[in-house]
């Protein structure tokens, strides 16, 4: 179907259930938002549950998936696990630059693997970005390190993470019911995996967090093949990892997500009410991410949002919901830039990637 600008748009003609063609979408269909919002619960589920839960063939959920992703809307990928410090070390980094560089820089540092996150802001910085280490030392070596060869950076501060109580990954879109997503949840809890997994990474696990964070839906022969490992050794490999050190989740381009804004809030709390008020915060559906970190402000807050009134709407919602939070500076997104590894265009779609590496011990 093509709408009077031109553009395309799902719903034209093409197999039965099935757009014709993923052009600018304003949004996704019901079946498109129920595939994603599948793979959000369990996002390495078979199509043929995928199609169980959604009532159509394995064949159709698979295709819709494949459309989506083909086109940038849609892709699954896999990362250390951010709430375990012995796992990664998590840092943010706000990057004041010289006038008229920031895109520049941006650039840069998305094309570092440590660097998952690139954002470029409007307020008390220009660029947002959010860093992954294995230890504290490396967190300080590469703080160093990371912006000797960028030129028009004028002052960078970083703020190490200390907690996650929430992050993106358990973001989801409202398709499924209670129901569906039991059953998905109960498919997608690990099995018991004997005794302990220590937080050690050789060669097998980097390759395979590697490939995982390009394509997280990578069958377990694809990634045999390319790890030159095999079949049954890489299947419990990747059975203890997503049990142990790495997550998996489904992203889904912001603009089609309903909450097309995205801002972030320097925030302030009492120690002895840091926990409540993270936790409270992991409960509020605009909230993407909160991150406890040790600088001049203990909370670091990702939130989405559907309008720019909603930026102070929703800054007061949260002084009246939480009275001795204080926010003491936001910045608006302008444009995120690298996203988990995704690189992204101007409407949010995904480019390309660069893979996510651990290094070796």
């Amino acid at each position: 179907m093509q709408d009077r600008d031109g553009s395309r748009t799902l719903g034209g003609l093409g197999a039965p259930g099935e757009p014709a063609e993923l052009g600018e979408l304003d949004e996704l269909d019901e079946l498109d938002r129920g595939v994603v919002h599948a793979l959000q619960v369990h996002p390495r589920a078979s199509w043929a549950l995928v199609g169980e839960m959604l009532g159509v063939d394995p064949v159709t959920a698979a295709r819709r998936w494949r459309r989506l992703e083909q086109a940038g809307l849609a892709w699954v990928t896999a990362y250390p696990r951010l709430t375990d410090a012995r796992i990664v070390v998590t840092g943010v980094i706000e990057i004041d630059t010289e006038p008229g560089a920031a895109e520049d820089v941006a650039r840069a540092l998305a094309d570092d693997p440590a660097v998952p996150n690139v954002k470029l802001t409007a307020g008390g910085r220009d660029v947002v970005a959010s860093v992954q280490t294995r230890t504290l030392d490396e967190l300080s070596r590469l703080s160093k390190s990371l912006f000797r060869p960028i030129p028009g950076v004028w002052a960078t501060r970083t703020h190490v993470s200390t907690g996650l109580p929430t992050e993106g990954s358990r973001w989801r879109l409202r398709s499924l019911d209670a129901v569906q997503t039991a059953r998905l949840e109960q498919e997608a809890t690990p099995g018991p995996t004997g005794s302990p997994v220590p937080p050690r990474w050789d060669a097998l696990d980097a390759c395979l967090l590697e490939l995982l964070s390009v394509d997280g839906r990578m069958s377990l022969r694809d990634l045999a093949a390319a790890s030159d490992a095999p079949l049954t050794t890489v299947r419990r490999r990747v059975g203890s990892l997503l049990a142990s050190r790495l997550l998996l989740r489904c992203d889904l381009a912001r603009p089609l997500s309903g909450w097309p804004l995205s801002a972030v809030y320097f925030a302030s709390v009492p120690g002895q009410y840091l926990e409540e008020t993270s936790r409270v915060l992991s409960q509020v559906p605009e909230v993407r991410s909160c991150a406890i970190t040790a600088g001049p402000h203990n909370l670091v807050v990702d939130v989405w949002l559907r309008t720019l009134h909603d930026v102070h709407t929703f800054e007061a919602h949260l002084s009246r919901r939480l009275p001795r939070l204080t926010v003491a500076d936001r910045s608006v997104v302008l444009r995120t830039v690298k996203h988990m590894g995704r690189l992204l265009d101007r409407g949010g779609r995904s480019v390309g990637v660069v893979p996510l590496r651990h290094l070796e011990d």
